[in-house]
């Protein structure tokens, strides 16, 4: 079963999934790594994504949770429709969903010079967002947390899910 590490910009899905992935012996993705440079450009000039410009993408999201190995993906997957998406290529995906509140989010995203996501695309990232189904393998977990918390409390959750 691989793992999406999901959330909002700044909730810190890059760090985490990393981490997440050393700590499991899988292979870390960054889902931002496979977007087209088209768009890039989009969210670079604070034009939010839409639906045609995600579903290319989030299938080669996809591609690489199928791949015969665990992988830890770092992917906002903000809404249940992309994470069904993710589902359809790789039928055993665990999410952990990085919850933050929006003030330690707009702190954070403040603070960041090396990426293309603007802050003002935080507010439409929020709006979109649809938390996690009952029915969907995953795990909510406090973002503001250090590190070392949230690792295990994934790791944990994940294992459980994979038994």
């Amino acid at each position: 079963m691989s793992i999406v590490v999901m959330g909002v910009s700044g909730a810190g899905k890059s760090t985490v999934a990393a981490a997440l992935a050393a700590a499991l012996g899988g292979a870390y993705i960054d889902a931002d790594d496979l977007h087209p440079a088209e768009n890039v450009a989009k969210m670079a000039a604070g034009v939010p994504l839409d639906d045609g410009d995600r579903m290319p993408w989030l299938r080669l999201v996809g591609g690489a949770l199928a791949e015969d190995r665990l992988v830890v993906v770092a992917c906002s997957a903000l809404r249940r429709t992309y994470r069904d998406v993710l589902r359809d290529a790789a039928s055993r995906v665990f999410f952990v969903h990085l919850d933050v509140d929006p003030a330690v989010l707009s702190a954070r995203l403040a603070q960041r010079t090396d990426h293309f996501m603007p802050a003002s695309l935080l507010a439409s990232q929020l709006a979109t967002l649809e938390p996690l189904d009952a029915d969907e393998a995953g795990i909510v977990v406090d973002a503001a947390a250090p590190l070392a918390e949230i690792i295990p409390a994934a790791a944990e959750a994940w294992r459980r899910a994979e038994s």
